[in-house]
């Protein structure tokens, strides 16, 4: 009895510590790096130590983005003051696009202005550490995700101010007929958990303070959006913040804060813009450099098309059957496959390929959308059950070997929850085939590989669409059908006659939709002339234009095309390609140095030679960072929770509930063992017994 009075006593003590102890919160970078284990997670700032130590180095960002129809040239302009008594290094970070090319840094202090320098990552970070240690003023940027960059500060004396300009290009692609300018403002809170130390040093930059929500920041945020379109603007405004708009003419807006005094760093701001066009129009745009020359050249679609415009369309459908999909995935996989063939057109085709462990398809020939072909894939679906592995791939050499019809648009429709490990096999796939369908993902399920379907959508340049509840299958369907109802140009071969094209993205040319635009990006030698003819079929007529490239504007402004160029390059070797890690290091470099870029594997770096520190006492100091807006406080380092916190008695309930197995299976164990003794004990008593019997 007192054994269980014991174990009682000790779940008890264990639940009324789970739920009522706080938190650690971190005090720093120092206490983190003292841990045996290091676990990478964001902290709050603690207030009140070192009031001699300046602890909000950050004193304003300006954002002056240029966005001159697609293309946006933003230059974001950072202040760091020291107003405390001790020398600092600063760090901050900050988040951008996914898409953007970072290819500009200067670093000024006082009236002294450096340029950055573009070196190799560990090279740059050597020379960082080397001026730090030095006393020297220095700055280094680095990319530690493709959306996540940090700035690092040194030698910032009590009184100094140290400015950091930045320049990015990014290009803006439409959805629907959309234009969405984003600029991110804020990192929202990380967690690497438990790491190797390898990986400590990786993602330090999540282990930085944030403030307390409600919290202000010490730090201004101030954004101007300079938008220049060549074409009419219809529509203007932003879902993230207050704007005030002054137009200049119908092409042409300045786009900034109602109100500066209301805080805009704590969310992304979003700033949505629609055109117009009648016709299908392309635009050539030309840049000539001191050794490379570039060029991007648009298809637009038009705003409105009539109906013989379409061509036919055939949709091949490529469902999961695998063991992952069993249950609610396939349920909802089959609703949506459901919804999607029904509301086919007759005068469209389609055809069904199931595939887990083998491949199986409806029909060696797509078939006409009639009720009865449509009937008969309803039930087919409706009988599967899932099982086996996932051949996607398999599914996808299928798909194109299947017969094609000419003058038909082609679409590959992939209803998957993407648990493969061949991701880059299928994005070479996809690649290799773009010119003959379109790719689309469907990514079903509560934890879908997000990897594969935007992969497939960047490499496919189509759309992705990730259905996590029952519920949302019908919506999604009608955004997917909404997308491809009206593929306009099809067939679509960009020919140079007397223009000398080399080194295109992409390679292959996909449908143009209605609902987006096509870029082509490329690179030309000699003179600019010849003439680049496009050719297709639009609906069931041929289609033919050509552009003198004389026509193409050739301006100094253009220069953002040969990084879009890049950044598009770097994108497809680091997130898509097929090579080596060593193949794609050497190349991603070789494009950083050339490009003056940031990379994964190159950064910015500048060095002030004189000496201001050289007493070498400075601190670190972490840049707190607003929370994201409408983000609580329980994301941070587990937070200040109270006793009724649910993820605090949950984890008390887990708790119990293991001492509770264990207390259980000990009892059971010690009950059968006294029953095999007292067994035993009977046995050993009767052989006596038989014994003394028998003597």
């Amino acid at each position: 009895m007192k054994r269980k009075k014991r174990w009682l006593c000790g779940i008890l003590a264990g639940l009324v510590l789970v739920i009522s102890c706080p938190v650690s919160v971190h005090a720093g970078r120092e206490e983190a790096e003292q841990e045996e284990d290091v676990t990478l997670a964001p902290y709050f700032l603690v207030e009140g130590d070192e009031s001699s130590t300046e602890r909000f180095p950050l004193k304003g960002t300006e954002v002056m983005a240029n966005v001159n129809g697609t293309i946006a040239e933003i230059h974001v302009t950072q202040k760091y003051a020291n107003e405390g008594e001790t020398p600092i290094n600063a760090r901050y970070v900050f988040p951008a696009s996914t898409r953007v090319a970072v290819h500009g840094m200067t670093m000024t202090v006082g009236s002294h202005r450096v340029r950055a320098q573009i070196k190799e990552k560990e090279e740059a970070k050597k020379e960082y550490e080397e001026a730090k240690s030095e006393g020297k003023n220095a700055s280094l940027m680095e990319e530690q995700r493709a959306n996540v960059f940090t700035m690092d500060v040194a030698n910032l004396m009590p009184g100094d101010e140290i400015v950091i300009e930045l320049t990015y290009t990014e290009l803006i692609e439409p959805d629907e007929g959309v234009y969405q300018f984003v600029f991110p403002t804020v990192t929202g809170p990380r967690y690497s958990g438990l790491v190797t130390e390898e990986k400590a040093q990786e993602d330090s930059w999540a282990a930085g303070p944030y403030l307390k929500a409600g919290t202000p920041s010490e730090s201004t945020y101030d954004i101007t959006v300079n938008l220049s379109t060549g074409v009419p603007i219809t529509r203007l405004e932003s879902s993230s913040h207050k704007i005030q708009t002054v137009r200049d003419g119908d092409n042409a807006a300045e786009v900034t804060l109602a109100d500066r005094a209301d805080f805009a760093g704590d969310r992304d701001f979003i700033l949505e813009y629609e055109l117009t066009g009648e016709s299908l129009s392309s635009g050539l745009m030309l840049y000539e450099g001191e050794s490379e020359n570039f060029f991007q050249l648009t298809l637009q679609p038009p705003e409105r098309y009539e109906p013989e415009e379409i061509p036919k369309r055939e949709y091949i459908f490529a469902l999961d059957v695998s063991g992952s999909m069993e249950g609610y995935a396939l349920d909802t996989a089959k609703k949506l496959i459901g919804d999607l063939v029904s509301h086919l057109n007759k005068t469209d085709r389609f055809n069904v390929i199931l595939f887990s462990d083998t491949v199986w398809t409806m029909s060696g020939n797509s078939m006409e959308a009639v009720k009865p072909n449509i009937d008969r894939a309803l039930q087919l679906i409706e009988e599967q059950k899932g099982g086996g592995g996932t051949e996607l791939l398999s599914a996808l050499l299928t798909a194109v070997h299947i017969p094609r019809e000419e003058d038909t648009a082609r679409t590959i429709v992939i209803i998957t929850d993407g648990y493969v490990s061949n991701e880059k096999e299928i994005y070479q796939h996809i690649s290799d085939n773009l010119g003959d369908a379109s790719y689309f993902a469907f990514g079903i399920g509560s934890s879908v590989n997000r990897y594969l379907m935007e992969g497939i959508a960047a490499v496919g340049m189509g759309e992705d669409f990730v259905v996590t509840e029952e519920s949302e299958a019908e919506e999604m369907a009608e955004r997917f059908r909404t997308y491809v109802e009206a593929p306009l140009l099809t067939d679509i071969k960009v020919e140079y006659e007397g223009f000398k094209v080399h080194g295109t993205e992409p390679s292959e040319i996909p449908t143009l939709y209605a609902s987006r635009p096509i870029v082509l990006y490329g690179k030309w030698r000699g003179e600019a002339e010849g003439m680049i003819r496009i050719t297709g079929k639009q609906g069931r007529e041929a289609y033919v234009e050509e552009i003198p490239v004389s026509n193409g504007r050739i301006s100094k402004e253009n220069e953002a095309i040969q990084y879009l160029w890049a950044r598009k390059r770097v994108e497809m070797l680091t997130d898509y390609s097929l090579r080596s890690d060593g193949q794609v290091k050497k190349e991603v470099t070789a494009l950083g140095m050339k490009y003056h870029m940031v990379t994964p594997y190159t950064s910015f770096i500048a060095v002030m030679e004189e000496v201001q520190n050289p007493e070498g006492d400075s601190k670190d100091v972490d840049q707190p960072q607003s929370l994201p807006f409408g983000v609580s406080n329980l994301s941070v380092g587990g937070g200040y929770m109270t006793g009724a916190e649910p993820g605090r008695v949950l984890l008390a309930l887990l708790l119990v509930t293991a001492l509770l197995g264990k207390y259980l299976l000990s009892a059971v164990r010690i009950k059968c063992l006294c029953r095999a003794d007292r067994q035993r004990a009977g046995l050993m008593s009767g052989k006596k017994r038989g014994a003394g019997h028998e003597g």
